[in-house]
């Protein structure tokens, strides 16, 4: 048997350094506990990033996918299938838009969106391409050329320009700046409900129902990046049903297939038949096997009442993390909704994150000096007493 040391060279020997990983090797999963390759246990508050709403080794999903591996796995999308036919009817029904596209992740959803955004813009306006988009500060959309061109983090673009032109930057949670930004070549504007790699930062109400607004008076698209805080995380749904607000386009993933890599941006009425054969595609979106992860995870949502257990346990975990802003002088705030919450430090909290792992329990930062909480979605308030043991344990010896 090799060594953690010998695994961890042998994949740096092979795979491209682009992540700073953590010196765990993980082995397998049970409930909302993960386990290295020397049986060590860990508490998962991260969930891969917000990936994991149910959990590991859970059988009725795990029963699901072997079904489906035993039938069919890929066609493309030259033709048909069952499952993507379903598992679009499940993702409309819930988001309340009308017509999906599959896609393989949360950047591809990205891209989608950005596409679909400029073929309305073209069609609407005969063949103009002078369109701009406005996106926020401090954003996070994914890694790829479109979606690090309406990333609002300068230090994700640097190496990669030029980016895609013609995307203006406006300040997240400041109305009269977004309006300032807004031109008669304004065709969309873009932003995450609740800011997650930047932070964890709900919209404002008042915020998001005003650009919403100015959206409808002037033909400019609402695209809502639900990637991280949709599916459920908030405790309900999507994000935006708290603002009584609905996005012309949406982008989802991370949840949407419980570790198996699908995402999906969905067309509102308003834009659904913008794109037309030939405009867009993708070789294994919404294959038969990601739509059947979608599936399962509608259902599972549904039999589990896994939108009460959020509401419920975020509210505990939302009181164990004001009880540490009191307790230490050098935390400043924690903010959020539902099982998607932020604790900022006035330091950086990488130590901590380190510290944390080492003692068994997993979390993940979002910036220099904020530690993000992404559980799974069926932890219990048994679960986030352990957490906050291991956490004050870790905070007590700075």
């Amino acid at each position: 048997m090799k060594s953690n040391k010998e695994i961890m060279d042998y994949a740096e020997e092979a795979i491209l350094h682009t992540y700073n990983r953590f010196p765990v090797i993980l082995d397998h999963g049970d409930g909302v506990y993960l386990y290295d390759v020397e049986g060590k246990k860990y508490l998962d508050f991260a969930a891969g990033i917000a990936v994991c709403a149910f959990g590991y080794n859970v059988k009725e999903y795990n029963d699901a996918l072997k079904a489906q591996i035993d039938r069919l796995i890929h066609v493309s999308n030259l033709y048909y299938t069952e499952p993507m036919a379903e598992a679009a009817h499940k993702l409309t029904e819930a988001c309340g838009l009308k017509k999906v596209f599959f896609t393989n992740s949360g950047t591809e959803a990205i891209e989608g969106a950005i596409k679909l955004a400029r073929k309305y813009a073209w069609t609407r306006d005969n063949g103009s391409t002078d369109h701009e988009i406005i996106a926020m500060n401090h954003s996070f959309h994914g890694r790829s050329i479109g979606a690090l061109s309406v990333t609002g983090n300068p230090h994700y673009q640097e190496a990669f320009k030029p980016l895609i032109d013609k995307v203006v930057f406006a300040e997240y949670n400041n109305l009269e700046d977004v309006i300032s930004k807004i031109t008669d070549k304004t065709c969309a504007i873009i932003m995450e409900t609740i800011q997650g790699e930047g932070g964890i930062y709900p919209a404002d109400k008042e915020f998001l129902q005003g650009i919403r607004k100015i959206c409808d008076e002037k033909d400019i698209l609402l695209i809502l990046d639900e990637i991280q805080c949709g599916m459920g995380r908030t405790g309900k749904m999507f994000a935006y049903e708290y603002y009584d607000v609905k996005p012309d386009i949406l982008t989802v993933a991370k949840a949407l297939g419980c570790g198996v890599p699908v995402g999906a941006f969905v067309a509102g009425e308003k834009v659904e038949k913008a794109m037309v054969a030939g405009d867009h595609g993708s070789t294994y979106g919404g294959n038969p096997l990601a739509a059947a992860a979608a599936n399962v995870v509608f259902d599972m949502f549904k039999s589990r009442n896994i939108l009460d257990n959020v509401n419920e346990v975020g509210g505990y975990l939302e009181q164990k993390l004001l009880s540490l802003v009191e307790k230490y002088d050098f935390i400043k705030e924690t903010r959020g909704m539902g099982l998607m919450r932020g604790l900022e430090f006035d330091i950086p909290v990488g130590d901590i994150v380190s510290k944390c792992i080492a003692s068994g329990l997993l979390i993940i930062s979002a910036g220099a000096n904020i530690i993000r909480f992404v559980p799974p979605l069926v932890i219990t308030k048994e679960h986030v007493d352990e957490m906050f043991t291991a956490l004050d344990g870790v905070l007590a010896q700075l």
